[in-house]
């Protein structure tokens, strides 16, 4: 089998059977070096079967900082990866590094699959992302059902701001766990990166449920970053 490129670049959110999330960041620079980054990634991929571990897709998104890219990939279970890594990923790593070197591999976290998610209208297609927005939520410890309560309030939150007539350019959200017990992730998809500015912008979100979400109990730190879909690969027939 060989990787196909979906045409949109974005993986299957909804696609059965994912187990495990692997999401990573590397540093490469410049807006050039992000796009020559993303031709290595394509080229080392394509040029190579797929490697069939478990592995159900694999994306990525370039920062619009001009310096990051975003790797998300979906896996049957956690130990596909770890095989991968054994027997597949170096070679694919080594041509890439060839092709663009001096890319920092900054931190790769193990995800569970989606915990919960909304996405508009109730239905998951037919609306393309302007931006991928990612939030990365920290917490001190794996305290046992903290960070899925943070999820819960976030959602009442939301449902704050629909009630109160507030409109946002949100497309959809998808929440994963972290398997190590102390990060959130919300890979959300918006209209615009303009539309998550004035969200983000907006007096209403400091006070009521939101309040409560920003200052809910050992939430030590987020980080929101911005990505735009540039490949995503999955296994041809």
């Amino acid at each position: 089998m060989n990787a196909v490129a979906r045409p949109d670049a974005r993986p299957d959110l909804h696609r059965p059977g994912v187990g495990a999330v692997l999401v990573s960041t590397w540093r490469v620079g410049t807006p050039e070096r992000q796009r020559a980054a993303v031709e290595a990634i394509r080229t080392a991929w394509e040029s190579r079967g797929w490697p069939d571990l478990g592995l159900l897709s694999y994306s990525v998104a370039v920062g619009t900082d001009g310096d990051t890219l975003l790797h998300y990939s979906q896996w049957t279970e956690q130990q596909a990866y770890d095989d991968f890594v054994r027997t597949y990923r170096d070679d694919r790593n080594a041509e890439i590094d060839a092709a663009v070197p001096g890319i920092e591999r900054v931190e790769l976290r193990r995800y569970g699959p989606i915990h919960r998610s909304a996405v508009r209208g109730g239905t998951g297609t037919g609306e393309l992302p302007g931006v991928v927005v990612i939030v990365e939520a920290d917490f001190d410890g794996p305290a046992e059902g903290r960070r899925e309560d943070w999820v819960d309030s976030v959602f009442t939150a939301l449902d704050e701001d629909a009630a109160a007539g507030r409109v946002s350019g949100g497309i959809g959200g998808r929440f994963h766990l972290s398997v190590d017990g102390g990060r959130v992730l919300n890979y959300a998809e918006w209209e615009s990166e303009e539309a998550h500015e004035e969200w983000l912008a907006d007096d209403g979100r400091q006070s009521g449920a939101w309040k409560r979400v920003h200052a809910y109990p050992g939430l030590v730190g987020a980080r929101v970053r911005r990505y735009t879909p540039a490949l995503s690969l999955s296994a041809g027939v």
